[in-house]
């Protein structure tokens, strides 16, 4: 007994002849779990084998084969570093890689270094990161690795008598559940022929290897902690299938999160995919059986039969990925039919499974189990973002300081604003960032316009749309009851379900104080869709909100009858003094601002359509009797010398038939 012992000793002191540094079983090492994404450096292939059987014949040509088709493969200590202890290195090589391939021989089972190796490759699989394990049966049949018989049952006849009951029975349950994995054996699908079955291995290798990881930006700023957030949420050891909502408005970055995430995840699924773009493929012709075509080709990775109608997607997409733990990001949805033609049904994906759902609307996360939405940067990130595209993130020169917070200042904390700002400015000279500034001051990058303009395009119906518009032009910073009274009466129905849709779209919010909001960005969008409708001629607008556009056309008379509101601000000018004229033509004018303004002439000259008219610090003291008001709803004359609204009897019958429909603010 004792002779034997002494002959395993030696076999084993000859296989672990370049494993000698190693000073402790891989089954003692354990590792902080992490869901950061796979670091740099990593291996896409790691070898275990039994270097006396197989290290100068069969797994010299894979290691060869497999490095010459540029498959990054870590291969016993020929890349580890000098000096260092072998075991955390070789531990970490096998958590950070995507694939082991296990060279399954006739002596594989005498080593106890490559049973501690296969059991942490197995614990990576099952617990971790989702690698992928490909058994290569070498001389040797499955049945015997699964079953522990022929040459590996004698090596666990010796294993019994020298080690833990406990240890053995970890090993043999590897080795079970190895050989119950699909691999490949050489006598079985090569016919003996190393070469060719080589090739077989090599093919295998790449096509699991096709690449899952998204380019993201070099530079995240201020997205760590959501990240870990939506992936702590979602790396949770749970059976059930969950669901993430991700909210925003456009170009806030709810697309590079859910990248970054998916980054992170997916080598721990059976398969993923990531859908990008949904709202607009879903346009194209057969859009969303396109889109069901491609979530399943990219879990399955296999071509899927051409899918007619959506119907027959939901079927299959059911049918195929019902048992399959996956991981899947439908990126900017706009509509429920588009997410129901893609996950109708949690069941539709197997236990474990989890989906990310990016969207401008939040409404459409009413199942999700968890919902975040972004906010803008905060200016020192929004400083540190934008410095690194338009400088390198160097320190801007002395002179350049204020010019940047003006640039910030600007974008509001929006990612792609402040990129595309960054670009802009990027290797121009003072003046030509000054230019570029005042430029987009005055009229908004076409860049970032068509980004935001998404939003307001898939807005249903030109009613919701005009209330967008109406907000942008003249209503930010007013209480949201004072607004719906006035959009009620505009659009002829209670205006409370499209303030909550704008709202669901962030396309404003609601604040603290009651107050509609909405973001700088948004609402010069809003402000140049109605500026395009007429670039030269202001008079020919719809809203008209620029002071001096709207001095210009009042002044000079120019107003047609396009215009339905008007916003002018002169209590801090010294021309205070208009016609009455000036309105004439605007026949359809429902909303007026004119705070400050000494109007003289006829009233009956004023569109008989106002709905709100806003005159703080109006000089008069009553209005004239031919001012006719049989639509108003909203009277606000705050800081007035107004003490009643006619002199006499005149408002009697007009005060009678508003009734309670208006809302003087005195």
């Amino acid at each position: 007994m004792q002779k034997e012992k002494r002959k395993q000793s030696k076999d084993e002191e000859n296989d672990s002849s370049s494993r000698k540094r190693r000073k402790a079983d891989l089954t003692s090492m354990t590792e902080p779990e992490s869901s950061r994404s796979r670091p740099e450096g990593a291996y896409d292939v790691f070898l275990s084998f039994r270097g006396e059987d197989t290290r100068k014949t069969f797994t010299d040509h894979l290691h060869t084969a497999l490095v010459q088709a540029g498959i990054h493969t870590f291969r016993d200590d020929d890349e580890l570093p000098r000096g260092e202890e072998i075991s955390h290195h070789l531990l970490r090589a096998i958590r950070e890689s995507k694939i082991s391939i296990v060279v399954f021989s006739n002596g594989y089972a005498s080593s106890r270094w490559c049973l501690n190796e296969l059991v942490e490759i197995l614990k990576c699989k099952r617990k971790k990161t989702g690698q992928i394990v490909l058994p290569i049966f070498y001389d040797i049949d499955p049945s015997d690795v699964r079953k522990q018989t022929g040459s590996f049952a004698e090596a666990f006849d010796k294993h019994e008598e020298r080690f833990e009951e406990k240890l053995v029975k970890e090993w043999r349950k590897a080795l079970e559940d190895a050989g119950n994995l699909s691999g490949r054996s050489l006598n079985d699908m090569a016919n003996g022929h190393e070469a060719k079955f080589i090739k077989e291995i090599i093919k295998d290798v790449l096509n699991n290897l096709d690449p899952k990881y998204l380019f993201v930006p070099e530079l995240l700023v201020g997205m760590d902690r959501l990240a870990h957030n939506i992936s702590y949420f979602l790396s949770t050891a749970t059976d059930d299938v969950r669901i993430v909502g991700i909210h925003g408005m456009p170009g806030i970055g709810k697309t590079t999160i859910a990248k970054v995430v998916f980054n992170q995840l997916c080598y721990r699924f059976e398969g993923s995919c990531f859908l990008s773009n949904i709202n607009e493929t879903s346009k194209q012709f057969n859009g969303l059986a396109l889109l069901q075509k491609q979530l399943l080709h990219g879990i399955l990775k296999q071509d899927v039969a051409n899918i007619n109608c959506v119907d027959r997607g939901k079927v299959l997409i059911k049918e195929r990925l019902c048992r399959k733990r996956v991981l899947v990001v439908a990126d900017d949805v706009a509509r429920q039919d588009q997410l129901n033609a893609l996950m109708g049904e949690r069941s539709w994906f197997g236990p474990g499974s989890r989906v990310i759902i990016t969207t401008r609307d939040s409404s459409i996360l009413l199942k999700a189990d968890q919902t975040y939405q972004i906010e803008e940067l905060k200016p020192y990130e929004s400083l540190q973002l934008f410095r690194w595209h338009a400088l390198r993130d160097t320190k801007p020169p002395e002179d350049y300081i204020e010019l940047s917070k003006d640039a910030v200042d600007y974008c509001g904390g929006i990612p792609l604003a402040l990129e595309v700002m960054g670009a802009c400015l990027s290797g121009k000279n003072r003046d030509g960032w000054k230019s570029v500034i005042d430029k987009w001051r005055r009229i908004p990058n076409r860049d970032i316009q068509g980004k935001l303009s998404i939003s307001f395009d898939a807005l249903d119906g030109e009613e919701l749309q005009n209330a967008f518009l109406d907000i942008a032009c003249f209503f930010i910073d007013r209480k949201k009851e004072y607004v719906a009274k006035v959009l009620g009466a505009r659009c002829g129905y209670n205006p409370e379900v499209d303030l909550e849709t704008l709202r669901e779209r962030s396309l404003i919010k609601v604040n603290a104080f009651g107050k509609i909001t909405m973001h700088d960005l948004l609402r010069d969008m809003g402000r140049e869709i109605v500026r395009e409708s007429s670039p030269k001629e202001p008079g020919k607008r719809t809203r008209i909100w620029n002071q001096e556009d709207a001095w210009n056309v009042l002044e000079q008379q120019k107003g047609t009858e396009v215009v339905e509101g008007l916003k002018l601000d002169v209590r801090a000018s010294e021309a205070k003094s208009l016609s009455t004229r000036s309105f004439a033509e605007m026949k359809c004018l429902n909303l007026l601002q004119i705070n400050g303004v000494h109007l003289t002439g006829s009233f009956k000259l004023l569109s008989k359509e106002l709905m709100w008219i806003c005159w703080h610090e109006c000089p008069l003291k009553y209005f004239p009797s031919d001012f006719t008001l049989d639509n108003l709803v909203v009277l606000d004359m705050q800081h007035s010398n107004l003490k009643e609204l006619w002199n006499g009897k005149k408002g009697f019958v007009c005060s009678r038939r508003i009734g309670s429909r208006w809302k003087p603010i005195l």
